[in-house]
């Protein structure tokens, strides 16, 4: 074998920087070790996780900020069954994300081994049954092509790439295995048939009052501006779904969030629309509050650029089948523009019912003598809070309270919800900041969230990753104390002790405070104005305080 030979690794390690990686996120393993070694040497960061699970999500949250491949390296076998509820996740969002794993030999069994492969999993059928597209590299001549092909499978969804032990080790010519480099072949936007345009154009014309509905396909279309020129056009008002919040921020017809987060003064004009465009956006049951947020009756227009998603949860009386910015141009140039006297949607009275409301009018605080109300914790920190943020929302019984965190646009928060786990926001939040820095990253989770992963806390400190972190602390698993209390069954299994975070925090290196007021917040208005390093917030929040999705399946299962 030549000397000039090279390990695979060292070859995968100069085809990544190829592909103008700057940082890998993951969980050093002994099959994984070496190449930790060389990505680091190489100049790109490694961010080193505490939990597999994790380190995914932290590349998910980095690809999902930046719109860049995130790239996770986790280790065989244990490792990469901690790494499935990560991976799982990743793939439903939709985020450009290549998961490399180590793997088993590809030799076979082998007679005289020392005894049976403690780490051995079948990880291909395991990711595959998880739905993920899997490469798996066969011989160290292919490694280097099979990895490129992999990671363009990964700009477009989730792609796991297995790399057997054996493989790693093998040495291969630097020049006479090179692959070609990524060059994918993105479908260009297109427009609806006409067909479905004069259809849905006729629809629109017969409307008096119009809702225009725009989701997270919207936004990766660009298209809010074109939107609001016919929402405009026609006299609409414009609504969105949690993964478009604040698309429309500032727009004054701007209802907020559709469905089970939306608040009283967007409820007031949804609630008269006889005709409802939806572009981009999937119409689930969180978004339509199991079907029982938009007025019935009322026709549906549908645009989405992927025909099945069109009517899968939500019937529709009109399809449009192509990208949304395409579409709402296409509708500007067919509908003729109103007079306001014809804006029946955009009266004098619901301009002034929506300028005088706000957020604060959508609740009556129930702060208690060692708690506050989340609603009005929120409210706070967003007044203290720089504009210019970000936030990360984990899932649970504190989801409720993402209708009054305010964002700057879509792509200023993440929520992480697309499993129902609770727990995928702390690596997420993770990768979010590191691939925004400019920005402040807030993260909002529970605290049986943050229980599931405060050796994170570690991982923000070591790798100094900008992070405010607050916790929503019911003292409980919040979603299922509300749950078993509408169905009258005993609580007392949801609950827990409460125990102060904060010096927990502390030890790890966090400027961290216990919240038990909204004065104990604004205590510390400096801190969070000017936000620097690493933040951590224990807020103890009324656990009487129910979100509004958590009565909306309670009344659900009552009708089963």
């Amino acid at each position: 074998m030549p000397e000039t030979d090279i390990p695979v690794y060292e070859a995968l390690v100069t085809d990544i920087k190829n592909l103008g990686v700057e940082c890998v996120f993951g969980l050093m393993s002994d099959d994984t070790a070496e190449l930790v070694a060389l990505i680091d040497a190489a100049g790109m960061r490694f961010y080193s996780a505490r939990h597999e699970n994790n380190a995914v999500s932290m590349a998910e949250g980095y690809a999902a900020a930046t719109g860049r491949l995130g790239i996770a390296l986790i280790g065989r076998g244990p490792a990469t069954a901690n790494s499935m509820n990560g991976i799982n996740y990743a793939n439903r969002t939709g985020s450009p994300v290549l998961v490399l794993y180590g793997d088993a030999a590809n030799t076979g069994p082998q007679p005289n081994a020392l005894g049976p492969d403690l780490k051995s999993l079948n990880s291909q059928a395991v990711l595959e049954a998880v739905g993920i597209k899997t490469f798996r590299a066969s011989d160290g001549l292919t490694a280097r092509s099979t990895f490129v092909q992999a990671a363009a499978s990964a700009l477009s969804r989730t792609t796991a790439l297995l790399l057997p032990v054996n493989i790693l080790q093998a040495r291969v010519s630097p020049t006479d295995t090179v692959p070609e480099g990524i060059d994918p072949v993105l479908p260009a936007p297109q427009p609806a048939r006409d067909s479905a345009v004069r259809s849905a154009t006729s629809l629109l014309e017969k409307s008096r009052k119009p809702l225009i509905i725009a989701g997270a396909g919207a936004h990766a279309a660009g298209a809010r501006d074109a939107i609001i020129k016919l929402a405009d056009q026609i006299g609409a008002a414009l609504v969105t779904s949690l993964k478009g919040k604040d698309m429309f921020r500032g727009h004054p017809f701007d209802c907020g969030i559709l469905g089970s987060l939306s608040h009283a003064g967007g409820r007031w004009l949804i609630d008269q629309a006889d005709c409802i465009l939806a572009i981009g956006v999937g119409l689930n049951q969180m978004t339509t509050s199991y079907r029982q947020a938009l007025p019935e009756g009322a026709p549906l227009i549908h645009v989405d650029n992927c025909r099945p998603h069109i009517g899968r949860w939500y019937d529709a009386d009109v399809s449009l089948v192509g990208d949304a910015r395409l579409v709402a141009e296409q509708l500007c140039d067919i509908i003729p523009a109103r007079s306001q006297a014809e804006m029946e949607m955009r009266t004098k009275e619901n301009s002034r019912w929506l300028a005088g409301f706000t957020l604060a009018d959508d609740f009556e605080a129930r702060h208690t003598e060692h708690t506050v109300d989340s609603r009005s914790l929120t409210l706070e920190l967003v007044r203290l809070l720089p504009e210019n943020r970000n936030v990360v929302w984990d899932s649970g019984n504190m989801l409720g309270n993402a209708t009054y965190f305010s964002v700057p646009g879509p792509s200023h928060f993440k929520h992480t919800s697309d499993t129902a786990s609770i727990g995928m926001g702390f690596g997420t939040a993770m990768g979010f900041a590191a691939g925004t820095p400019e920005r402040t990253t807030v993260l909002a989770m529970g605290d049986g969230s943050f229980l599931m992963n405060q050796g994170e806390l570690e991982t923000v400190a070591r790798e100094d990753i900008p992070l405010v972190i607050v916790i929503y602390n019911d003292c409980a698993y919040g979603a299922e104390l509300h749950y078993l209390k509408e169905k009258n069954i005993p609580v007392n299994l949801t609950q827990f002790p409460d125990i102060d975070y904060a010096p927990i925090a502390e030890a790890y290196g966090f400027k961290a405070y216990t919240v038990r007021s909204l004065d104990d917040l604004r205590a510390i208005a400096p801190v969070l104005e000017k936000p620097e390093g690493q933040i951590f917030l224990d807020c103890k929040i009324n656990a009487a305080v129910a979100a509004p999705f958590m009565l909306e399946i309670a009344e659900l299962s009552r009708k089963k």
